[in-house]
């Protein structure tokens, strides 16, 4: 039947102005009818049956339904992955406190499933224990398990084992890709099954693969999910057969609605903003023959900032606009899952890359609400509220029939001694400890390692040394950055855009090292089925191939610690201007001792200092109390204010340059002086009352303190750092 778009238009607002909602302001309510419909809890639904569903009023109008009581989804995504498992439930009060009541997560296979075979729930990883929190605080849960979820991490979150050779095509109906998936979701739906809605649990829907309309890659990929195929275990038979109930759905920006939609899954809709135009495409879509506007809008993705990237500047996007946003999302009465509320932290090297020109990483603290600063996020990194929150809050609780929880109290911050990194070891003196090199004729990428039960190394840097008896011109095809050094003297750099240097004439024969190092895979397009890491196997000089490489596999886990005897550090004139261990002790204190002072409170406009301080709950996750000892920032002196805090520049208190923190034998990530971010964030709970292990893995050129702050910083330009170059390609003026 032939819809104009007048008459969309018409029937998809009418509803608007019939029930009295039309906006007349975007700070409060004047009414909580509508907003009541969020209310439901997982403790006031006992007697369950059909879960999920949609209904339409007499004026045409969908809406959800939850065992029949009509429904709004207000979600928040925090990703039990990027939060210390100390804090889920201080970020989960923070977003019932704000008015949400669903929260929604990825499920990444790549942290589950390392390593071929070998699964992995535990600690941080524990989903289980935090879609249970979630229900117990009184949220609902919307899970995304892929298999693919972009989410700003490595390769998407697939595993990287799935790009040895013989390659498999990703997000296709290989059948090499199709049975990995089916072997993970062997294990991973189970878990899920009795977390579900209709079983007792706080799921209340499932969402099928993430945003395939923009990748476009196999035509047939999303055809096989949409038919009863029995031979190959697609990703919506794959949730079905294995006993998902719950509501299903797909996630596509407006350009991919058509192509990634599953027939017998609700199509929903991401955007950075309120776009009529993108509500009548979905919603003429989700229309059937006969039927008009028979499914509810809404919106899976609200961008509410977008995710830094190294040597590009900070992305911000303004409280203001966001509240807008969202009180146009409830006055229509749309569902909608705030990306993200809390962006937590790429800990160790699980961070994405994507791809313009040249490779570009994200950096250490997540987001598409960039955490570093209180202005750019719903709840910043550390868990503090923001401008952002507060105005968020107040407009949930005019739209509310009840009174929001409390406020939670904020985790304590504090500032620690510097910390004096007396012990060194380069890096090239640790090789006789590691385990046992690999030997191999030509070298080959880090995913292709005869290692870690025939899956390669999914993280970290390579070592390639070969014997060369002549210079000339180097080629090597590196991914993601290479330095190149004669014995321990650093020669030149290489990345994908040059993979051409000179090597200096010598006398007689010496070691040729090449150190790659994995900067993030792309986690978005179809450049994702070349993103091996490494050195590839042609190596060259003067044409010539260069043969017999001697591998190092460097992932950086625990175990690559415990190996390495670290000597005194020697006197600062010493040259260290190649890639170092370097060992210092972070001396803490318990917060209970009363030796720290009163945490920071931020208190934007709208929220007086009386109800943050008179507002109560207890901060106390699953396993140790998270109050302990108090959350830091830790400086590094990266980038270009040298002489910050009234520190002198002299040798022994140079700046850092790029490399790795690890506290505790934890990987808090990477840091960079090309910027924007400037400090990693410390959890607490990470801390030992008294001395704490700190190791810093240096590329460029050593420095001696670290210091703890009680802020993040940015800093508002990027900058080449030495011996490497700019990641976005630009430069301003520091």
């Amino acid at each position: 039947m032939h819809r104009s778009w007048k008459r969309i238009t018409a029937i998809f607002f009418l509803p608007l102005v019939l029930s009295g909602f039309a906006p007349r302001s975007d700070d409060v309510f004047k009414s909580p009818a509508r907003f009541s419909w969020s209310r439901l809890t997982p403790s006031e639904l006992k007697n369950r049956s059909v879960g999920l569903r949609t209904e339409t009023n007499a004026q045409g109008k969908a809406y959800f339904t939850l065992d029949g009581h009509k429904f709004m989804i207000v979600g928040g995504s925090i990703h039990y992955f990027r939060v210390p498992r100390e804090y889920w439930k201080d970020r989960l009060l923070k977003l019932q406190a704000c008015g949400f009541n669903t929260v929604t997560t990825y499920i990444p296979w790549n942290l589950h499933e390392q390593e071929r075979g070998k699964f992995d729930f535990s600690e941080i990883l524990d989903l289980e224990a935090y879609v249970l929190l979630a229900e117990t605080i009184g949220l609902w849960v919307i899970l995304r398990p892929g298999p693919y979820i972009c989410a700003e991490v490595d390769l998407g979150g697939l595993p990287s084992w799935l790009l040895r050779n013989p390659v498999t095509d990703l997000r296709t109906t290989s059948k090499g890709f199709i049975e990995a998936v089916d072997k993970y979701f062997d294990h991973l739906i189970p878990k899920i099954l009795p977390l579900q809605y209709r079983h007792g649990g706080p799921v209340i829907a499932v969402q099928v693969e993430n945003e395939y309309g923009s990748f476009r890659k196999d035509i047939e990929y999303m055809d096989y999910v949409k038919k009863e195929h029995e031979s190959l275990p697609h990703d919506l038979e794959a949730l079905l057969k294995r006993g998902i109930v719950e509501l299903l759905l797909t996630s596509d920006d407006k350009n991919g609605i058509q192509i990634g939609t599953v027939k017998g899954a609700l199509a929903t809709i991401n955007m950075h903003s309120f776009i009529k135009d993108s509500f009548i495409k979905l919603h003429t879509m989700q229309s059937h023959a006969g039927q008009e506007n028979d499914k509810p809008i809404m919106i899976m993705e609200y961008w509410t900032g977008w995710y830094d990237s190294w040597g590009s500047k900070h992305m911000e996007k303004s409280a203001n606009e966001i509240r807008r946003t969202v009180y146009k999302f409830i006055s229509y009465g749309l569902s909608f899952n705030m990306y993200m509320f809390h962006g937590g932290t790429n800990f160790g090297f699980i961070n994405g890359g994507r791809h313009e020109k040249h490779h570009i990483g994200v950096v250490t603290s997540y987001g598409k609400n960039l955490c570093l600063v209180d202005y750019d996020a719903v709840l910043s990194e550390a868990g503090d509220y923001t401008d952002k929150y507060f105005k968020l809050r107040k407009l949930f609780a005019s739209g509310s029939a009840r009174s929001l929880p409390p406020l939670p109290l904020l985790v304590p911050k504090t500032v620690y001694p510097s910390v004096n990194l007396s012990f060194y070891l380069p890096l090239f003196d640790i090789l006789p400890y590691l385990n046992k090199p690999i030997i191999l004729h030509t070298p080959v990428t880090m995913e292709n390692l005869p290692i870690n039960n025939g899956s390669g190394q999914s993280f970290g840097l390579v070592l390639y040394e070969t014997s060369i008896c002549f210079g000339g011109r180097l080629f090597a095809s590196v991914h993601d950055s290479a330095q190149v050094f004669l014995n321990d003297k650093s020669i030149g750099i290489l990345d994908e855009n040059n993979e051409f240097l000179q090597i200096p004439e010598i006398q007689g024969c010496q070691l040729l090292r090449i150190l790659v190092e994995n900067q993030g895979r792309i986690n978005y397009s179809w450049r994702i089925q070349n993103e091996q890491k490494g050195l590839s196997k042609v190596v060259s000089i003067n044409g010539i191939l260069l043969k017999n490489f001697t591998i190092y596999s460097l992932d950086m886990k625990m175990s690559f610690f415990k190996r390495a005897p670290l000597r005194i550090l020697e006197a600062c004139s010493r040259d260290l201007s190649r890639p170092c261990l370097l060992l210092g002790n972070l001396e803490c204190w318990l917060f209970s001792h009363g030796h720290l002072p009163a945490p920071t409170i931020p208190r934007p406009l709208g929220i007086s200092e009386t109800e943050l301080s008179t507002q109560e709950h207890t901060l106390t996750g699953p396993g140790p109390p998270c109050t302990h000892v108090a959350d830091v920032q830790l400086g590094l002196h990266v980038g270009p204010d040298r002489l910050e805090q009234g520190l002198s520049e002299s040798c022994c208190l140079s700046n850092w340059h790029y490399g790795f923190v690890f506290i505790n034998g934890r990987n808090l990530g990477r840091y960079w002086d090309i910027g924007p971010q400037r400090t990693l964030y410390l959890p607490g709970p990470w801390l030992h009352p008294e001395d704490n292990e700190v190791i810093v893995f240096e590329k460029i050129e050593k420095g001696f303190y670290i210091q703890t702050r009680k802020k993040p910083q940015l800093q508002k330009c990027s900058k080449a750092g030495p011996g490497l170059p700019d990641a976005a390609g630009v430069s301003s003026e520091c």
